[in-house]
């Protein structure tokens, strides 16, 4: 524990200030995920506070995730969850990879198959049209983050029925075997629960907190190419974007 102290003379509330020491500590490596916190009667002869603080303060950790509960063992520290941000276009073993994760793919389907409705819209075929679908569950530093569920024309899935799809991203296998250049993509974002499949493959409970991510990838010439569907772990992955604000120029009052 760092010799930060408490300062009862200041304004900021004490539970502020024991939380923003604890966040120090575990956001500095003094505690390593899954290890175990002080329990409340330790930290309160550390800080000399109430048990009302101290709770207040984990309270507030744990809603930022930062740490977790297990009752009858105590507080732990969470593991920090992956991030990719989403300003450019990257596969996400491309992202993860920069960030020194180790990436591998489980491939649990590759099929050809008549294009339903909503796929057959939004890839910008008829419907029925030969497409192929890809199945694949992602795995981060052996752990599993994601279901993906991929559509492809067939004529370009044709073309990847031989590729390393176990350990490269399509779209570096669309870019670089097929001499495909995309050009951007097309996100939409929500949330939603873990059904039993969902739950087998991600190892998570039924019920759980999926990110769920439609993503329509186009080619440089703005062709629709890659249509998915991506099931996240909401526990261990997030995606990030950073956001400025653009300000209006001022117009002159009117004189």
């Amino acid at each position: 524990m760092s010799s930060a102290k408490i300062q009862t003379d200041s304004p900021v509330p004490l539970y502020a200030q024991l939380k923003e020491i604890l966040r120090a500590e575990i956001l500095n490596g003094g505690y390593l995920p899954h290890s175990r916190l002080p329990s409340e009667h330790e930290l309160g002869s550390i800080f000399s506070v109430s048990r009302i603080t101290i709770r207040q303060a984990l309270g507030d950790l744990q809603k930022e995730g930062l740490i977790f509960k297990i009752h009858g063992k105590g507080t732990f520290v969470s593991q920090p969850k992956a991030f990719q941000n989403i300003t450019s276009l990257q596969g996400f073993a491309e992202a993860m990879s920069q960030q020194g994760h180790q990436i591998l793919n489980r491939v649990t389907g590759f099929k050809h198959m008549a294009a339903p409705d909503y796929v057959a819209q939004r890839l910008n075929i008829p419907i029925g049209a030969p497409l192929t679908e890809i199945r694949r569950i992602r795995m981060l530093d052996r752990v599993p983050v994601s279901m993906e569920i991929t559509y492809l024309p067939e004529a370009v899935g044709k073309r990847l029925s031989n590729a390393d799809l176990a350990s490269r991203d399509i779209f570096l296998i669309l870019e670089n075997d097929c001499g495909i250049p995309l050009g951007k993509a097309d996100l939409s974002i929500d949330a939603t629960l873990a059904d039993a499949h969902l739950a087998t493959a991600l190892n998570v409970d039924a019920g759980a907190a999926i990110l769920r991510i439609e993503r329509l990838t186009h080619d440089a010439q703005d062709n629709p190419i890659d249509f998915e569907y991506l099931y996240f772990r909401a526990d261990v992955f997030q995606y990030r974007l950073q956001l400025d604000r653009h300000h209006a120029p001022r117009m002159d009052p009117e004189t």
